[in-house]
């Protein structure tokens, strides 16, 4: 079942395009202003059976929201996805200049995220993947209890990824959708297939 949905957070026009499919969720809050995300949730959750929500921005120039603050939005789409949901991966991307290769695993499910490092760590030298909650910066910990990644029944993990791990087109072309690196996408669908694996029943 999928549906999408306009809805206004903050005085910014969001769409949020919602896909039902397992009760294992791919969420983008931010797929207009984090380039990638949008188009890694849509994949991985195609390839792997997952529920995806993706949030853009049809018009402007992308406006960033607290992902706590996207929560309170009146938003259906939303909040059928944390009915259904009970394990979410929510993909974000960060800028840190001191961490352009490390990709941060948040979020309070911290089971989940281990298991999903497992595939991304052998991405390795390419890219770093952490999982200490001390190491990972604390704006990027995705620990907030009113951060959707945290709201459904199984909590989540908050996949927060460097600019070379959401896109492989040296160059941004406005409107274009991004292209992810194939060996991204492939590590988080296997990530997501061991969570589903692990799943009770």
């Amino acid at each position: 079942m999928e549906h999408g949905e306009r809805v206004v957070i903050e005085g910014v026009e969001f769409e949020a395009a919602l896909t039902v499919r397992s009760d294992i969720g791919l969420l983008a809050l931010h797929g207009s202003k984090e380039g990638g995300t949008a188009e890694l949730a849509r994949e991985v959750a195609a390839r792997t059976g997952a529920t995806a929500l993706v949030f853009t921005q049809p018009a402007g120039t992308p406006v960033h929201i607290p992902s706590h603050r996207m929560s309170e939005a009146p938003c259906e789409a939303l909040r059928e996805f944390l009915a259904h949901v009970s394990l979410t991966v929510s993909l974000h991307g960060h800028l840190r200049p001191d961490a352009t290769r490390s990709i941060f695993l948040g979020g309070a499910n911290r089971a989940a995220a281990l298991a999903l490092g497992r595939p991304l760590a052998l991405l390795a030298p390419a890219f770093a993947t952490v999982t200490d909650l001390e190491l990972i910066p604390a704006g990027l910990r995705g620990l907030n209890p009113r951060n959707p990644v945290n709201l459904t029944r199984a909590g989540g993990v908050q996949v927060e990824l460097p600019l070379a791990a959401r896109t492989a087109r040296p160059e941004k072309v406005q409107g274009a959708p991004e292209t992810p690196p194939r060996a991204v996408a492939d590590a988080l669908a296997a990530g997501i297939g061991e969570l589903a694996a692990e799943r009770p029943g």
